[in-house]
């Protein structure tokens, strides 16, 4: 069998104000083998607050993170699952209850496919991410998704600028920062952004294997001097 309350979880967890964690689990759950969203309280006790069900109206392997909203709602992604078995946006309150899908991905050419990263808000309700694949090129994409539920693929990769981001973003200004784990000059992986209203790409860094790395598949971080981070 499998653990009924989750298990392989892959990425961090999120806080709230009193003190509780929510996270994800890739397999396991209480009806299937799916994954499973959780909370663990401050001392210790956890909780199932969803079991996925998997395709096709569900998502399945919620490999990225959560995002905690100021009203109380996780939302995440499933890199499979949902109505074209390409992965999913889901959104879930902090007790366990409302769960939706808000997108399902259609994967190539049209839409991004197995989405692996945590998601990122604007001030305005917009969410943003990567896929891994799909896309105009099968390398991935940048999205949005409007308050609406309207997605909209903000950049297609395509190799020289970059292919299979495997990390969610990070939003600071007008524009989005990420890496991708493949492609750029020499097809090590790039530090990219994307300007998050018109999808304008720039490629900030392409990685060389030796001696300056390869591969990227982190987020992102930024200090108040404007420096980026990662591994």
């Amino acid at each position: 069998g499998y653990p009924t309350d989750g298990q392989a979880p892959s990425s961090g967890l999120v806080r709230d104000k009193s003190g509780n964690f929510y996270g994800t689990t890739q397999n396991g759950g209480k009806n299937s083998n799916f994954g499973t969203v959780f909370k663990v309280t401050a001392a210790g006790a956890e909780t199932v607050l969803y079991s996925f069900a998997g395709p096709p109206g569900d998502g399945e392997q919620p490999v990225g993170g959560l995002l905690l909203d100021a009203a109380g709602n996780l939302y995440g992604t499933t890199a499979s699952g949902g109505k074209y078995f390409s992965g999913t946006i889901f959104r879930l309150s902090t007790a366990g209850s409302a769960y939706s899908v808000l997108w399902s991905f259609k994967n190539y050419p049209d839409d991004g496919a197995s989405p692996s990263g945590a998601l990122v808000l604007d001030s305005t309700g917009n969410l943003y991410g990567t896929t891994q694949l799909g896309g105009a090129y099968d390398s991935g994409t940048v999205f949005k998704l409007d308050s609406t539920r309207m997605e909209t693929v903000l950049h297609h990769f395509s190799g020289p600028d970059g292919a299979n981001p495997y990390a969610g973003l990070l939003l600071y200004g007008p524009d989005l920062y990420g890496t991708t784990s493949e492609g750029g000059g020499t097809n090590f992986g790039t530090v990219f952004k994307v300007n998050k209203r018109t999808g304008a790409p720039t490629v900030m860094y392409s990685f060389g294997g030796e001696p300056d790395g390869a591969a990227p598949q982190a987020r992102l971080v930024r200090d108040k001097e404007g420096n980026f981070y990662g591994t």
